[in-house]
C-alpha cells in the first residue's frame, strides 16, 4: 500500500495559494517576499525527492508545473523522472506534456484510493490544495510536510477544508524552527 504525503508552503493563517509566484493571486510569491533565505529551512524539499516514488497532482498544479519543472533539471532531477498521477475530471490525454515522465489521469477520489491500495511506495503531492482537501476529507493522506511561514495573508486557498467532520488528531513526527521564522512541521495522520 502506498504512503501519500502532502507537502506545502503555508502561511501562519493556513493559506497555501501561489507561494512561488503563480499568477492570479494578490499575494503571489509570498514565500520569497521579506523573508531571509535560510538554506536549511528548505532541506526537506531535497529529502522529499529522495523518498518519492511518484507524484500525485491536481489539474491546476499539473498545468502550472508541467511547463516549468521539466526544464529544472538541477532543482528537480528525481521528480522529473518519476511517474505522475493527475486527478482531474476535465483533463484530456492531449493536455499532457511528453517531456515530464509517464503521466496517468485519475478521474476520481475513488481512483486515488485504488491507486493507494495497489501502489508500493510513496506518492507525494505538491501544491494541489483542492486535491489535498478532498483526500484529507476521505482519510487518504498519511503525512503532512509543512513549511509554515511567519506571514498572515488573509484571503487565499487553504490546505484544509472547512467540511464538518469528526475531530482527527495528528501525531507530530518532527519540528524545527529556523532563524527566519519558518517552521518545519511533519505530521502523521
Amino acid at each position: 500500500m502506498a504512503t501519500i504525503i502532502s507537502t506545502a508552503f503555508m502561511s501562519l493563517d493556513g493559506v497555501v495559494e501561489a507561494p512561488g509566484g503563480e499568477p492570479g493571486y494578490r499575494n503571489s510569491g509570498w514565500t520569497f517576499q521579506d523573508i531571509d533565505f535560510v538554506e536549511d529551512a528548505y532541506a526537506m524539499k531535497s529529502e522529499e525527492q529522495s523518498v518519492s516514488d511518484a507524484m500525485l497532482l491536481g489539474r491546476h498544479s499539473y498545468q502550472s508545473f508541467a511547463p516549468i519543472w521539466p526544464g529544472m533539471t538541477e532543482e528537480f532531477p528525481r521528480y522529473n523522472a518519476l511517474p505522475k498521477f493527475v486527478v482531474s475530471t476535465t483533463l484530456d490525454e492531449s493536455d499532457l506534456v511528453n517531456n515530464w515522465g509517464a503521466t496517468t489521469i485519475l478521474r476520481s477520489i475513488e481512483d486515488v484510493a485504488t491507486l493507494k491500495s495497489h501502489f508500493n511506495g510513496t506518492l507525494i503531492i505538491h501544491g494541489s490544495a483542492t486535491l489535498t482537501r478532498a483526500l484529507t476529507d476521505a482519510g487518504l493522506i498519511d503525512r503532512y510536510h509543512l513549511l509554515v511561514f511567519p506571514v498572515l495573508l488573509g484571503a487565499g486557498k487553504r490546505l484544509f477544508s472547512t467540511t464538518d467532520k469528526p475531530k482527527k488528531n495528528l501525531k507530530l513526527l518532527s519540528a524545527e524552527t529556523y532563524s527566519n521564522g519558518i517552521q518545519k512541521l511533519v505530521y502523521e495522520a
